[in-house]
């Protein structure tokens, strides 16, 4: 399976300016390389001189890319990627997942002291870095690196020698990721990462760890790897600087919405947002009553949420509303706050972990292999979900694993 389901990011707005579009982070156990096609120990020769000039040194490139063969895997993976089609309310689910918030809650526990030195120094409050951490890397965990990541070098080599369309962009995150190895940031036998070169607890491209990464547990180097001091107070910096995060404002807060009212870009104080008969859910007041927010409703009939200046700034790592809404509503849960999934039209709420290794368990048996019962949601579970329904003909066949779909497991018994 694949865990850390949502790796878009920095890395996602860098990779839509180069006219590839969404989900291109996707990342596949590595296979075995084939031999180099033709031309490409012509292309590699050439390309020596090109990344000399940019001061990489004669000694990294031989180490890095003296024999190294392309992964023409990553033309597929362009072309071909997993299509799940998830309501706002599945897609939060999804990323705010149990194991999600129950992984969350002891990574903060672990790096308590961390996260309160980010704080101080940023401003950026810990619920959303843990969220950004636990989507894009699962907190870190190495079995997300060793199994479901592959090595940058051979994709960006074949990107950079034969991709059509964006060659430069490729040749340059190349240079960059050779940059790194030269820094002696990070070796090349540890910068695993998507096949696009998304690598790290944050899942950047080269490009933003040699522009946006700091060393801030002064060791000497920007670790994308390892501790996570680095890559999480980087993240911070990150938001402050191109996201213009405001410290001491919360991103925003769910509300009930009184009727006829719409979403729209007026910014108003929350104040004013009261008197207008906007409320929370847990009848709680806005704690910052001079601070300004926009409406937002996703759906007819579902919340609405009053969204500050911090919402935007968390877009700012990804520009979709959704990935938006999913990350700051995981902070949330980690620190305690409640469940939103369930007030959208038809929603359910989010499956336990139990729950959810109960699903896999049962999908497995029935012949629809899941590759584990670890409560994670990645696209082995969601392709053994799909052809499940298909199987028995529910509707819609959307690959996702919910409490409805558990009865039916149940059922078929």
């Amino acid at each position: 399976m694949k865990p850390s389901d949502s790796l878009k990011s920095p890395t996602r707005r860098a990779l839509l300016r180069s006219g590839l579009g969404a989900g291109v982070l996707l990342a596949l156990p590595a296979g075995t390389f084939a031999a180099a096609p033709p031309g490409f120990d012509q292309w590699r020769d050439g390309f020596r001189a090109r990344a000399l000039a940019k001061g990489i040194s004669d000694a990294t490139y031989t180490r890095v890319m003296g024999r190294i063969e392309p992964d023409m895997s990553v033309f597929r993976q362009m072309q071909k990627q997993p299509e799940f089609n998830e309501q706002i309310w599945q897609y939060v689910n999804r990323r705010a997942s149990d194991w999600r918030i129950i992984a969350g809650k002891e990574a903060l526990r672990k790096n308590e002291a961390l996260f309160t030195r980010i704080e101080q120094d940023f401003g950026v409050e810990r619920g959303t870095l843990l969220a950004l951490w636990g989507v894009e890397s699962a907190y870190g965990d190495p079995l997300v690196q060793q199994n479901h990541m592959r090595p940058v070098f051979p994709s960006l080599a074949a990107l950079a020698w034969n991709e059509p369309r964006r060659r430069a962009y490729w040749e340059t995150e190349l240079i960059n990721a050779l940059k790194i190895v030269d820094r002696g940031w990070g070796t090349p036998e540890e910068m695993r990462g998507s096949w696009a070169g998304a690598m790290g607890h944050t899942q950047w491209m080269p490009e933003v760890w040699l522009n946006m990464g700091m060393d801030y547990d002064r060791d000497g180097k920007v670790s994308p790897f390892g501790r996570p001091d680095d890559a999480l107070a980087s993240t911070a910096r990150y938001l402050m600087n191109r996201g213009k995060y405001r410290r001491g404002e919360h991103w925003g807060y769910e509300v009930r919405v009184p009727k006829g009212a719409k979403s729209g870009n007026a910014s108003r104080k929350y104040e004013a947002w009261s008197k207008a008969g906007f409320t929370r859910p847990d009848g709680q007041p806005f704690p910052q009553p001079g601070a300004t927010a926009k409406l937002w409703v996703p759906q007819p009939g579902g919340p609405g949420f009053l969204l500050g200046p911090n919402f935007y700034a968390v877009r700012s790592y990804n520009p979709s509303m959704n990935y938006t809404l999913a990350i700051v509503h995981l902070g949330d849960r980690i620190m305690g706050g409640p469940e939103v999934a369930p007030k959208f039209p038809g929603g359910e709420r989010a499956p336990t972990l139990a729950e959810i290794q109960e699903i896999q368990r049962r999908l497995t048996a029935a012949g629809f292999d899941t590759g584990g019962s670890d409560g994670r949601v990645g696209n082995d579970t969601m392709r053994a979900v799909v052809n499940f329904q298909r199987k028995v003909g529910m509707q819609p066949a959307d690959g996702y694993a919910g409490v409805k779909l558990l009865a039916r497991l149940r059922e078929a018994r």
